[in-house]
């Protein structure tokens, strides 16, 4: 049922003065998780992000592609092998990480994006991201495992993203990085997003995924965590709240926000709009997390 014209004026008035604020601004956007599965799910979000392109803010969008790398994998005869939230990765898997990111999910990306009238460029990442590889992970008290073909980026060359921004596209890159040895590496995409956000100074770092943000409890939608600072994550950390996956995506936010990002948010792609309605509203919908 449509709303009344009042209502739909009052959230157009509402969203105005973030649309002042924000116009001309950097917002860094990873986006991953079962957000990338649901063809219906994946056009809002891309509607949402031409929305953001049309009103004057430039996105820049990191991907994912995990659920996609691991189907790919299994038809492969290889296992998915995870440590500390990071995919174990040997020569083979890294041929198949490099084909789906960059043949596949990147240029359908953009596809979709110009479909609906954006103005979308794909990047690989291993063209803008240095990258080297990660030492062995160890969980818990295990033997330190060999991640392979896993790495940390350690220079962004942003020439060729503020160019694309320059032109008004919306950079779509890959979170893949070459070595010094010009070996492509395997970079985790929040990681990857975290960095590029942080070499950026972006006004927004946002994470996309199948969570609703920083929960007490996973399974307790009341428990979300509406705003945090960096020295309460730490903590969160440490009281295990903050686990598994959800490792490296605050860390990266930490890291990003210690470079100058100023604010970090984490969303769940699955609510409709939820990319505008925790821009554009008063009250949010995410986690967000503050220097």
């Amino acid at each position: 049922m449509a709303k009344p014209p009042a209502d739909r004026a009052e959230s157009l008035i509402e969203a105005l003065p973030f649309i002042q604020k924000f116009r001309g601004e950097l917002f860094v956007i990873k986006y991953g998780g079962s957000a990338m599965e649901d063809e219906q799910v994946i056009e809002r979000f891309l509607r949402d992000v031409v929305f953001l392109e049309a009103v004057g803010i430039n996105p820049v969008l990191i991907h994912g592609g995990g659920k996609a790398i691991t189907q790919r994998m299994r038809e492969a005869g290889q296992k998915a092998q995870f440590v500390n939230g990071l995919r174990v990765t040997d020569e083979q898997a890294i041929g198949i990480v490099e084909e789906v990111l960059d043949t596949v999910i990147n240029p359908g990306i953009v596809t979709q994006l110009n479909a609906l009238g954006g103005r979308g460029v794909g990047l690989h990442g291993k063209d803008v991201l240095v990258g080297r590889r990660l030492p062995p992970q160890t969980k818990g008290n295990a033997t330190a495992v060999d991640l392979g073909f896993v790495g940390e980026v350690i220079e962004v060359r942003l020439e060729e993203i503020l160019a694309a921004v320059a032109r008004e596209h919306v950079p779509v890159i890959s979170p893949l990085a070459r070595d010094a040895d010009g070996v492509v590496l395997n970079i985790n995409a929040d990681i990857a997003a975290g960095t590029i956000a942080g070499r950026l100074k972006a006004a927004k770092m946002i994470y996309l995924s199948d969570v609703p943000g920083i929960m007490r409890d996973p399974l307790d939608k009341e428990s979300l965590i509406p705003s945090v600072n960096a020295e309460r994550i730490e903590q969160l950390i440490e009281e295990e709240i903050v686990v598994g996956g959800m490792i490296p995506k605050v860390e990266s936010a930490m890291q990003a926000l210690a470079q100058g990002v100023k604010k970090i948010h984490f969303i769940d792609g699955r609510t409709p709009h939820a990319l505008l309605l925790e821009i554009f509203t008063n009250t949010g919908i995410g986690t967000e997390i503050v220097p």
